[in-house]
């Protein structure tokens, strides 16, 4: 498995043929998108910055789109969507009035497992505990993507707190820019005892990279 950051909570996935696509940013977002053909898109959260999923399609490719809680299954892939809450402030085109207040919108957590490796895309959750039956269901995760950012998601230090509590092999960092990374990546890192890193462009992982690994925390640089 191939895992690439491509900035904000952008990701793409890929096994074989097999390409994923998550939390693409639309044309109307601020931040970059990148257009691929991808088989599946999951969209944690219905905004601008995050559910681009149109512009995932590419030639013949016409992704199967994960928008909400839910079981989902398409090629082979078991994709489950928890409800989760976030506050994230609206940028963009459709940004709110400064008098306006932020109000809470579900946020899907989703986890799928592929290549044998169970991940979980935590979207932009915030400080919001998690219900009961939702950690239930986030056991034996292998890899966490978790925002760190703070901006109506979790901050960097209950980020590493929820993270560790989910028990996971490896930990992705996400939403976060590298320009302020001595305010959100590094506080990260310090509150997991890391003192040096160095960015990796791509992840390429397999289960057996897995074994013996608990909590690792994994920095991965934008492409975009």
């Amino acid at each position: 498995m191939i895992i690439t950051y491509l900035g904000h909570q952008f990701f793409k996935i890929q096994q074989g043929d097999l390409t994923i696509a998550i939390d693409p940013p639309a044309k109307s977002s601020q931040y970059k998108s990148s257009k691929f053909g991808a088989d599946i898109v999951l969209s944690s959260l219905k905004h601008e910055d995050f559910d681009g999923y149109d512009e995932m399609g590419y030639g013949d490719r016409v992704p199967f789109v994960a928008y909400g809680p839910g079981e989902y299954e398409v090629k082979g892939i078991f994709i489950k969507g928890l409800a989760g809450t976030s506050s994230y402030k609206t940028h963009g085109k459709s940004a709110v009035k400064k008098d306006e207040s932020i109000t809470e919108r579900i946020n899907t957590i989703y986890t799928l497992t592929v290549d044998n490796i169970r991940l979980c895309f935590l979207g932009a959750q915030d400080s919001t505990p998690l219900s009961a039956e939702t950690k239930e269901s986030l056991e034996d995760i292998d890899v966490l993507f978790v925002p760190i950012s703070g901006d109506g998601v979790l901050d960097a230090t209950q980020a590493y707190k929820l993270a560790v509590s989910l028990e996971p092999k490896l930990i992705i960092p996400c939403h976060f820019d590298m320009e302020n990374e001595e305010t959100f990546l590094r506080t990260f890192l310090k509150e997991g005892g890391v003192k040096t890193f160095e960015p990796v462009d791509k992840l390429t992982i397999k289960r057996k990279d897995l074994d013996g690994k608990d909590g690792e925390i994994v920095v991965l640089s934008s492409q975009l």
